[in-house]
């Protein structure tokens, strides 16, 4: 059974998506010290953290920053701004996905659904892919030049499929629906966000211009 962390000061909130979530067969645990979200965190062990973005001490950038330092769980933000940036800076941070208020239950369920079957299912994945050297294995780091590169699910997931069709243009379409499934709940920006990251952690270990940008077409690595 998974276990759902919840992290949502808002009582009526949480109890609700509790109770969604159980319907469901998830095991939901809710934090009850704002000043103590990490702590909690490693309490809970949790397969998944729904995060909200405004909490009382620090707000949920902050907690995810924490848990990214020790933890690669998948993260889904929650807020109920409605600003492309608070999107942008959720990826920045570390989340996997985002959700505005008010949210219709069944989006909720799909979304902290498609999460965990990407983030629980890469054993089922080939061990090892290579781009020019470098070796992308399964558990989410990438080989090169006798270093290990830590990647974000994210990052993973889009240099992943970039490997897996090397030597062709891969649309921005096919990423976003490949990350996110569909592109209705999602901001263009964020994959950008992504991209420019991760071209930035592969320069800074020896992988310039692994990725090239096909201008209106999409993303490719060459052999």
């Amino acid at each position: 059974m998974y276990q759902i962390f919840i992290v949502e000061d808002d009582p009526t909130i949480a109890k609700l998506m509790g109770r969604v979530l159980e319907k469901w067969g998830f095991s939901v645990c809710c934090v009850s010290d704002f000043s103590a979200v990490l702590t909690e965190f490693r309490t809970a062990s949790p397969h998944l953290v729904v995060m909200d973005v405004s909490l009382p001490y620090y707000d949920g950038y902050y907690w995810c920053e924490q848990i990214r330092r020790e933890s690669k769980v998948p993260i889904l933000f929650v807020s109920s701004h409605t600003d492309n940036m608070d999107a942008i800076m959720a990826v920045n941070m570390g989340g996997d996905d985002y959700i505005t208020k008010p949210f219709a239950p069944e989006l909720l369920t799909a979304k902290i659904n498609a999460l965990l079957r990407r983030a629980y299912s890469y054993t089922a994945e080939p061990p090892v892919l290579e781009a020019r050297g470098a070796l992308l294995a399964a558990d989410g780091t990438l080989s090169y030049d006798g270093q290990k590169i830590e990647l974000s699910k994210n990052e993973f997931r889009i240099l992943k499929i970039l490997i897996e069709h090397k030597n062709q243009i891969v649309t921005r379409e096919t990423l976003i629906k490949a990350l996110w499934e569909s592109e209705d709940f999602i901001d263009d920006n964020t994959l950008t966000v992504n991209v420019n990251r991760m071209r930035k952690k592969l320069s800074d270990n020896g992988l310039d211009d692994l990725i090239t940008t096909r201008k209106g077409e999409g993303y490719l690595i060459h052999d």
